[in-house]
């Protein structure tokens, strides 16, 4: 099947909508050879039909470079590494630039903003449709086949799922901290967070329901033996409220993500991670598989099954860290031997 074939417009969108504009242009001048842009298409979306969305993406690295698509977790964007001068630090800045595992001088970097994470697309969405908006993407780029997908989290969902989907367009997976279904355990603690942004809205408090959502999802992004080593103090009174040790730093995370996501993009994505499902079966990729004990989100167990009933070349590392699910933006060194080992032989390979 070729590849123009996969992103055909559906019938219920009269005509392509055409264009993309670039906020940052190709600019030689720039630190590093990079470009952002918007790219606007009809698609077919998996739960809700055909419907016309608005991708945001990023490329860091020359054109001519092997490429390599990277993608975070549902509070990620686009934003990898940032790009302009004084422009903020992008979410996985720590392992892009020169020198590092992620060198835009070896290889271009590819990413995008998640469908819905604007908040302005309210309907159900699925990591399959994720995984067509970066072909989307490749396509307008002139990109035919990336060496590696390198994705975290929801981003190793993704990553899978565009294993399946697009075979001809990636020659290699890297899933960090996701498999092929979602965790029933991580599903059901994901339900009460969208309950409680739920309930915020019918309290007219959007803010405060999508902080609280968020700060339980942090006990499940961290483990107990990282809050045993920072918030080991006897809860206070406060006047006659007893107050823990944990809550001003949960209550500062919470008031930080409530402050850059509204309660449509929050509930929206959470509910993308519960519907990701990818036949093993389908995915004929190599594949390398990244896991952290103690995980509550994305199990060892359930990487040696994926491993195990994949139809290509797979392996499973697991790591001890105190941060979880959230060690890949914690663990810098280790996470920089992984990425290194991972994409030898890209762009001239590792350093």
């Amino acid at each position: 099947m070729s590849f123009a074939s996969t992103l055909a417009y559906p019938d219920a969108c009269v005509a392509p909508v055409a264009g993309a504009v670039a906020d940052v242009p190709y600019d030689d001048a720039l630190p590093l050879a990079a470009e952002r842009g918007e790219l606007t298409r009809c698609m077919r979306l998996r739960h809700a039909g055909a419907r016309v969305v608005d991708v945001a993406w990023q490329r860091l690295g020359d054109r001519h470079l092997p490429v390599l698509v990277v993608a975070g977790g549902i509070s990620a964007d686009r934003r990898v590494a940032g790009i302009l001068p004084g422009e903020p630090s992008g979410w996985w800045q720590a392992q892009v630039g020169e020198g590092r595992a992620l060198d835009p001088c070896r290889v271009q970097i590819v990413s995008i903003d998640w469908l819905g994470g604007d908040g302005n697309l309210d309907v159900p969405l699925d990591t399959a449709d994720q995984a067509d908006a970066i072909a989307a993407v490749l396509e307008h780029l002139g990109i035919d086949c990336i060496e590696a997908f390198i994705g975290c989290s929801y981003g190793a969902q993704v990553g899978l799922q565009f294993a399946a989907r697009h075979p001809q367009r990636v020659r290699r997976v890297v899933a960090i901290a996701g498999a092929h279904r979602p965790h029933p355990y991580a599903s059901a603690l994901r339900a009460l967070q969208r309950q409680v942004v739920a309930l915020g809205q019918l309290q007219c408090a959007d803010e405060l329901g999508v902080s609280i959502a968020r700060q339980l999802a942090m006990l499940t992004y961290r483990t107990p033996e990282e809050f045993a080593q920072r918030f080991d103090a006897p809860a206070v009174l406060e006047g006659a409220r007893a107050r823990c040790a944990a809550e001003d730093y949960l209550a500062v995370q919470g008031a930080r993500y409530a402050q850059r996501w509204s309660p449509t993009a929050f509930l929206r994505l959470s509910e993308s991670i519960d519907l990701h499902r990818v036949d093993p079966d389908a995915i004929a990729t190599p594949l390398a598989l990244v896991g952290v004990e103690g995980d509550r989100l994305a199990p060892p167990e359930d990487l040696y099954a994926l491993a195990e009933a994949v139809r290509a070349p797979a392996r499973v590392q697991v790591l001890r860290s105190v941060y979880g699910h959230d060690a890949f933006l914690k663990e810098h060194a280790a996470f920089d031997v992984i990425l290194r080992d991972a994409c030898a032989g890209i762009g001239g390979g590792a350093a």
